[in-house]
């Protein structure tokens, strides 16, 4: 994945750098900010000798394949336990000191890498004159097995590399943004609870982050000894000397026995990393925080899925009984209204987007909002829908991201989020609105407050909606009410 052109030369704290000159802006690609020894914390890279040629990506994290990544562009890059690199973007390796934008990949925590082509942020920096910083950190066994949230640590540790070096490339040290997609965006949440990252970044944005993913310490231990039992059947007991190539089959075995559970490998609280519970203090950090999510994130998952393609009315009723066992027919009847037409699979999938993504978020916001009314904090529905595959994506999971990015014109965007006039006027709002959040600490529209419950529609017909949705949140914390009473 290399890229030709004009070299450029920078010195920074860490030592000299070669990196790559795109006229708009300057890349510097696959920069070592660690070190992993397997199963530990990362250990910071802060010199090197002679000067570092960053002219090319590194090896993205060891990792089995994923179609969701074949989608977002390119052909997949090397794998390597040595993967700890960063991408800069820069305006100019100057004394501007330019607000930072520091991204974090998704991929269930399982997939993906810093240097997918919808991750490219030039267009960002040149758009917002902002440097965009994207990393890579362990997945899987290898950054979340049990207890260890070793890829949470390597996320701290490229956030140590920026304090110490961004301002050779044009950026500041203290004012930094972090935002990411999916298991990116939970992992944005995730670093607002560790206290090791406190005074690393100044905000977040976390695009449909998959709260849900967060687990508990003993969820955490479970996990690893079902992967250890899944060693043993590979005659590899110990994690720590099997091959790479051993560790991704047990992986894949108990990711296969999951069955949807989101929680085999990702952040854990109750540890050394993230010693209280999440959302606790997420709810009363005072950082500013932006969270939304796509209209239809679950149809990226649901819409090929030849297993659904006859579901009827049964089917419904089962998957609705599973989440509302006090009352299916209420929430199956409030979603029925709101999709008229919807095929029994649509319909499960509209509930399924409000139970991992938007029915979390909401009840963070409210947290933040209620009990904390310093905590600034927004929300936003991106509704955008991709007329590809005959319309059937709908506004669905990851669309967003070349939105974000501003980067339409990236490979596999049109096959996956088509073609049409009105594409750059949303990548125009959203990307945007990223920017002002990054440089004023407000993404142009009103907070998140008890009354209004503003939510900015980023899309076609972009709108600032007042007390959306009431319905389908009041179900959802009903839930939440019902379940948290229930005998652990």
């Amino acid at each position: 994945m290399t890229t030709s052109g004009p070299t450029i030369r920078a010195s920074c704290p860490a030592g000299r750098i070669t990196g790559l000159d795109r006229d708009a802006t300057l890349v510097f690609k696959g920069v070592q900010f660690a070190a992993a020894p397997r199963l530990n914390p990362a250990d910071d890279v802060e010199t090197w000798s002679g000067t570092y040629d960053a002219t090319a990506y590194r090896p993205q994290a060891p990792q089995n394949p994923s179609t969701i990544e074949r989608l977002l562009g390119g052909s997949p890059p090397p794998m390597a336990e040595d993967c700890l690199h960063l991408n800069i973007h820069t305006p100019a390796c100057d004394a501007k000191r330019r607000p930072v934008l520091f991204w974090l990949h998704g991929g269930s925590f399982l997939t993906g890498g810093g240097a997918v082509p919808w991750y490219d942020g030039s267009r960002l920096a040149a758009r917002g004159d902002v440097v965009v910083v994207t990393i890579n950190y362990r997945l899987g066994a290898l950054g979340f097995l049990g207890t260890r949230n070793t890829g949470i640590t390597d996320q701290i540790s490229a956030l140590r590399w920026v304090e110490r070096n961004i301002e050779a490339f044009g950026g500041s040290p203290n004012n930094v943004t972090v935002f990411g997609e999916s298991a990116g965006g939970c992992a944005a949440i995730a670093l607002l609870a560790t206290p090791h990252a406190d005074r690393l970044f100044q905000r977040a944005w976390a695009m449909s982050p998959s709260i849900p993913q967060i687990r508990t310490s003993t969820h955490g231990e479970h996990t690893e000894q079902e992967f250890l039992n899944a060693m043993q059947a590979s005659d590899c007991v110990d994690p720590h000397k099997a091959s790479i190539a051993d560790l991704l089959t047990a992986q894949a075995a108990i990711d296969a026995k999951a069955s949807g559970n989101l929680k085999t490998f990702s952040p854990t609280e109750g540890t050394d990393a993230i010693p209280e519970p999440v959302l606790d203090v997420v709810a009363s950090d005072h950082r500013p925080l932006v969270m939304g999510s796509t209209r239809d994130e679950w149809s990226l998952f649901s819409a090929f899925d030849s297993s659904r393609a006859n579901w009827n009315r049964s089917d419904i009723e089962r998957e609705f009984a599973r989440r509302f066992p006090d009352d299916p027919e209420t929430a199956i009847e409030l979603y029925s209204e709101r999709a008229p037409g919807a095929t029994a699979s649509q319909l499960v999938s509209a509930m399924q987007t409000d139970e991992i993504f938007r029915g979390p978020i909401w009840s963070l916001i409210e947290e933040r909002v209620a009990k904390y009314s310093l905590s600034p904090s927004w929300m936003y529905a991106f509704d955008y829908a991709s007329p590809s595959f005959g319309g059937v994506l709908g506004s669905c999971h990851a669309l967003d991201i070349p939105f974000a990015f501003d980067n339409l014109h990236q490979p596999g965007v049109d096959a996956f989020a088509g073609s049409g006039d009105n594409r750059q006027g949303v990548a125009d709002q959203f990307s945007n609105a990223i920017i002002s959040f990054a440089r004023h600490g407000d993404p142009g529209w009103e907070q998140y407050a008890e009354g209004t419950r503003a939510t900015q529609r980023i899309g076609p017909q972009p709108k600032l909606l007042q007390n959306s949705d009431e319905d389908l949140r009041y179900l959802w914390q009903h839930r939440r009410e019902a379940r948290s009473k229930q005998p652990r």
